[in-house]
């Protein structure tokens, strides 16, 4: 439908900038762990600290 094409394009816009910022003013390249879990952990803590400061800003 022409809902979930718009949807879907304003995603890709979305999702970059989060990778973006992660990348450089997180500078996180690279894992350090190997393995599923403990990449997905690793990936969890950074979601975790790139949301926590978001939430620093607003407060």
């Amino acid at each position: 439908s022409k809902e979930g094409i718009a949807h879907r394009k304003q995603r890709c816009w979305d999702i970059e900038a989060i990778f973006g910022d992660i990348k450089h003013n997180m500078n996180f390249k690279r894992f350090a762990l190997r393995g599923i879990e403990k990449v997905n952990v690793e990936i969890g803590l950074v979601a975790m600290a790139h949301n926590l400061k978001k939430l620093a800003l607003v407060i």
